[in-house]
């Protein structure tokens, strides 16, 4: 694919370097923008930038884990923290965690362009291993919420700074598939920890293993970043031409510097360094590509998938499935899906598999729904309830959990990607918050069938959200989006 110029080269400039001199001359930059006609880095080996990826995903394995680590060992930790049977304080354990990322994800984005994203990561492994331990050591209630608040400050941080990181490193041709890993790591989180929590009932104490073990990963990214790239498009932003230039023949090979250069140059327009603010996210310029962000990771979060998660040992308890079964199917499912995702992510598009993924999960609440009131009590009741579970985790695989971190990463603008990411991750993590806090609570008031049904709506919400404002992204450079949404904010 070739990039057509958007206006004369007159109308770029290069960045100055915060010593004043540019990186390379203006001659130079001439060149840079003739060669805009060269073949850009679409076709670039995308092996240089997967190993970058892969440890960038540790952060979204960390994410699943620390989600699913209080799954299957709550009752124990009830039991041992002396607050069984109290159905709030169980939901402060899990919810407490994600109070802590609603903290982080606020300043996620003022480090990451700060300090850059390599630092940033190191950073949020901190708190994850701070938090760890105390939560492993504590033997009151209060450690315990302590603990995870702190951990929570780390997958705060964390997540938002990985979907930045992998599109901004990642060829555009497989940038989808890349985004992908984040989905898929949280995945193997929420497997790893469901299955380390299974001999929480025979080995007295096992669920401090469980909090001790994600030590390990969150120590692993922080040394592992020392050996990666740091992203391009931060040191252009920061005015240090010469070291992004580096970074991009690490990541896309010495032949592709000058296009993948030229396109950065393409979408400069001066004002890298300018403050952004929370009312400029809101109702600035920009504000339309916020609301999307915004509001499709609230109806990620008002569609109950993390319900499923948190609480699916408990659920499927109630239907007089064994929790550890139901426990690995759900991993599975999740699993697959995402590698689905995958496959299909730079083929169909990220608009196609939302679509299809909100239809999919609107659907299988109507299973749930005819479980819980025509059938109850019956054999077809425990098949359609199962079934409509794993239907419904299949779908959110597929699209509504991958596709709105990669997407919102490509379609922010870099001049607001850090800030405006971590805005919409603050939303995420409020709802996330709500559903953790009250969903088992919403449960016993309204009963399966009403509650269910008030999920399904906000999946069908999406379906029409997303056919309505959502553009399509696969294939197209960070740059070519960023122009193609000027006129609209």
């Amino acid at each position: 694919m070739r990039v057509q110029p958007h206006g004369s080269p007159s109308m770029y400039k290069r960045m100055p370097s915060r010593d004043g001199t540019n990186s390379v001359d203006s001659e130079d930059d001439s060149e840079f923008l003739q060669d805009e006609m060269v073949q850009e880095s679409t076709d670039s080996p995308s092996g240089n930038s997967l190993p970058y990826v892969l440890v960038a995903s540790i952060v979204s394995f960390l994410f699943g884990y620390h989600l699913g680590v209080v799954n299957e060992p709550l009752e124990s930790i009830s039991h041992d923290l002396g607050f069984n049977g109290n159905s709030l304080a169980e939901g402060l354990v899990v919810s407490t965690c994600l109070g802590g990322a609603f903290i982080g994800s606020l300043f996620s984005g003022w480090i990451a362009d700060e300090f850059g994203r390599r630092r940033t990561f190191q950073l949020c492994a901190l708190p994850m291993i701070i938090g760890a331990a105390c939560s492993a050591t504590t033997s009151t209630l209060t450690g315990m919420l302590v603990g995870r608040f702190i951990v929570g400050i780390g997958l705060g941080i964390g997540p938002p700074v990985a979907s930045l990181y992998i599109t901004e490193v990642s060829p555009p041709s497989v940038r989808g598939t890349y985004g992908s890993f984040i989905q898929i790591s949280t995945c193997f989180g929420l497997m790893g920890a469901l299955l380390i929590g299974i001999p929480v009932k025979s080995i007295p104490g096992w669920w401090r293993i469980c909090f001790w073990l994600s030590t390990i990963p969150s120590t692993v990214l922080a040394l592992s970043m020392i050996f990666c790239a740091e992203s391009p498009h931060w040191l252009y932003k920061k005015g240090r031409n010469a070291e992004a230039e580096v970074e991009f023949q690490k990541l896309l090979g010495p032949a592709n510097v000058r296009s993948a250069m030229a396109e950065l140059l393409k979408s400069d327009r001066g004002d890298e360094n300018d403050t952004v603010t929370i009312s400029e996210l809101i109702s600035g310029r920009h504000s339309r590509v916020v609301f999307i962000g915004s509001t499709l990771f609230a109806l990620q979060q008002l569609s109950g998938i993390n319900a499923v998660f948190y609480f699916s040992s408990t659920v499927f308890r109630s239907a007089g499935v064994s929790s550890n079964l139901a426990n690995a199917f759900v991993g599975i499912v999740n699993l697959f899906g995402s590698f689905i995702a995958l496959l299909l992510m730079d083929k169909l598009g990220r608009k196609v598999l939302l679509l299809w993924s909100f239809f999919g999960m609107a659907i299988s609440t109507v299973f749930q729904v005819i479980a819980a009131g025509l059938f109850a009590s019956t054999s077809a009741s425990l098949y359609l309830s199962v079934g409509g579970m794993l239907m419904f985790v299949f779908s959110f695989a597929i699209g509504a959990g991958p596709v709105p971190g990669l997407l919102l990463s490509e379609i922010f603008p870099s001049r607001i990607r850090a800030k405006a990411m971590a805005f919409c991750m603050s939303v995420h993590w409020v709802f996330n918050f709500m559903v953790g806090l009250l969903f088992l609570r919403l449960l016993e008031l309204m009963g399966p069938q009403l509650l269910y049904s008030v999920l399904g709506t906000f999946c069908l919400v999406g379906v029409v959200f997303v056919k309505k404002h959502v553009m399509e992204t696969k294939g197209k450079t960070l740059q070519e989006i960023e122009i193609a949404l000027l006129p609209q904010v």
